[in-house]
């Protein structure tokens, strides 16, 4: 195959322009984390506004994580895991992660009790929100925080 390529000639002004507009991109382009207004934003959008109440969810979460590659998040939620009353689903979320969903997990009353252990990456202290829906349409939370310590030399 043969390829008319034409190669433009550019000033060195035109050149130093388009070095300066790379430069300056790498700079500000950077991860973009989620916050706490991403987290309750989610929160609303999962429970259609309605909020969610505290109580019936236990998490199991260190208080200081020394490497945030593998950090262990569990929960139980209080519930009989009847036909009549179970917990359909639980979402764990974040507000130091690119999104604030981090994992999703559904139940039936099949299982019998409702809980999961999982592990994330948490590159920095974060807060992590963990929502449970109920199957009559209620919503339960718990929140904690887990601080990483990179290296155990603080965070």
């Amino acid at each position: 195959m043969k390829y008319n390529l034409k190669l433009e000639d550019i000033s060195r002004r035109k050149a130093l322009g388009l070095l300066g507009g790379a430069v300056a991109m790498s700079a500000f382009a950077g991860p973009v984390l989620a916050d706490a207004a991403a987290v309750s934003g989610k929160i609303n959008e999962l429970t259609g506004g309605a909020g969610a109440s505290e109580g019936a969810v236990t998490l199991d979460i260190p208080e200081i994580a020394e490497n945030g590659n593998a950090v262990k998040v569990g929960f139980e939620v209080d519930s009989p895991m009847t036909d009549a009353d179970y917990v359909k689903a639980v979402h764990v979320l974040a507000d130091g992660n690119p999104t604030p969903d981090v994992a999703s997990f559904n139940f039936t009353p099949a299982n019998g009790a409702c809980g999961a252990t999982t592990r994330m990456r948490l590159a920095k202290t974060q807060n992590i929100t963990v929502l449970a829906e109920m199957s009559d349409g209620s919503f339960q939370q718990a929140t904690g925080k887990i601080k990483v310590t990179i290296g155990g030399c603080g965070g």
